[in-house]
């Protein structure tokens, strides 16, 4: 439990290495975990319950916060690299993000400000230091992005300044960065309007897909941040 706490999430792989244990054993454990509500079991691993998010009941999202973790993380870190004093980021609502934001609220800066959509880095919020600032956009609750999108939040958007846009996507091709999701590709179209810089953090798993609606041409970006080279 105390290193499920530090890590939020895990995958049973990730358990039985850590602890040199047997996949039944890991299973075992991992059942008299849940059976005492301490955890949460998603497909592939567990998610802590005391964690300042999921927040949220939709078994999808949960399943993605343990999928590749360790990609997100290495990507994360990448991006952690690219954020200093005085910036307005935007955070979105992908899981990749979330892993910047876990890592933000460790960061050595003085003076942030996070601009997001994502209910999780909302309720992460209150472990980042006290004078750093906040603006969660408001609109239509997202149970699977857990997120806010739609018209209400991208009219928050028209009004707002940002250094720094981290966003991710469904998939990369050799065109474009794509979502499968009409209102959140809308809402990312516009933060990257928005934005004097802007980065796509992604783990290597989303190279060669392609979604349905467009988020930005590849060349859109400054840079594209991920655990492996394109």
């Amino acid at each position: 439990m105390a290193y499920l706490k530090v890590r939020k999430s895990c995958s049973v792989a990730e358990i039985m290495e850590r602890f040199s244990i047997s996949s039944a054993t890991a299973h075992r454990d991992i059942e008299a975990l849940a059976k005492r509500d301490a955890v949460e079991r998603v497909r592939g691993g567990i998610v802590y319950n005391g964690a300042p998010d999921p927040n949220t009941n939709s078994s999808d999202y949960l399943e993605r916060v343990v999928a590749r973790r360790a990609e997100k993380i290495a990507a994360a870190k990448r991006a952690l690299s690219l954020i200093g004093e005085g910036d307005i980021i935007f955070l979105d609502s992908s899981t990749t993000t979330y892993e910047l934001a876990l890592l933000l609220a460790h960061a050595h800066i003085d003076h942030l400000t996070v601009v997001t959509n994502s209910i999780a880095v909302m309720h992460l919020f209150r472990k980042f230091p006290r004078h750093w600032s906040m603006l969660g956009l408001g609109g239509n609750y997202d149970p699977v992005l857990n997120s806010t999108t739609g018209m209400t939040a991208v009219e928050q958007l028209s009004h707002v300044n940002l250094t720094k846009a981290f966003v991710s996507c469904f998939g990369l091709d050799e065109s474009n960065a794509t979502t499968n999701n009409e209102r959140q590709a809308e809402l990312l179209r516009k933060v990257l309007d928005n934005a004097d810089k802007r980065y796509l953090v992604v783990d290597s798993e989303k190279f060669g897909r392609k979604g349905l609606y467009r988020i930005s041409a590849r060349g859109g970006f400054d840079a594209i941040v991920s655990n492996d080279r394109p």
